[in-house]
């Protein structure tokens, strides 16, 4: 056990989201998305699993740790909903609000057409697959920096 780290972050994600640098991406995946398949087209070219946790609570772990691109550019993307781009489902409101509560302030996430995602996510860092079973679970985050220290 580690101090100050969120348990759902087990090591093979820690390793990733510790590799990863400004402006790479990652995927979190719901349960119905082709991860394996698309992990192995990526640059770490393995799946890692979160699999005991909801894409919610996965985001929660992940943005304890990891700095989103946000004062550059909306930094997380959701999978649009076919033939309804406009539409955010309940699942995508509940990652809106970890995404808004990790950052202190609303950071808008932005659509990706679903095959358009599927093709983002194959040049992704890496791809995290969740235990959510609620479609439209799929999001790729823009790795931000950390400033130094005033």
């Amino acid at each position: 056990m580690l101090k100050n780290l969120d348990p759902a972050l087990n090591a093979d994600v820690l390793y990733a989201l510790r590799s990863m640098g400004h402006g790479d991406t990652l995927v979190i995946a719901d349960g119905n998305f082709p991860a394996d398949s698309t992990a192995r087209q990526t640059t770490l070219g393995r799946l890692l699993r979160m699999d005991n946790v909801s894409a919610p609570r996965a985001m929660q772990a992940i943005l304890s740790v990891f700095p989103l691109d946000t004062p550059l550019q909306p930094s997380v993307g959701r999978m649009e909903v076919i033939g309804e781009p406009d539409t955010i489902p309940a699942i995508q409101k509940e990652i809106q609000a970890e995404i808004d509560a990790a950052e202190g302030q609303s950071a808008p996430m932005y659509g990706i057409e679903r095959f358009a995602f599927y093709e983002k996510a194959k040049q992704a860092y890496c791809v995290i697959a969740t235990g959510e079973l609620r479609f439209y679970g799929c999001f790729i985050l823009t790795n931000g920096v950390i400033p130094p220290k005033a």
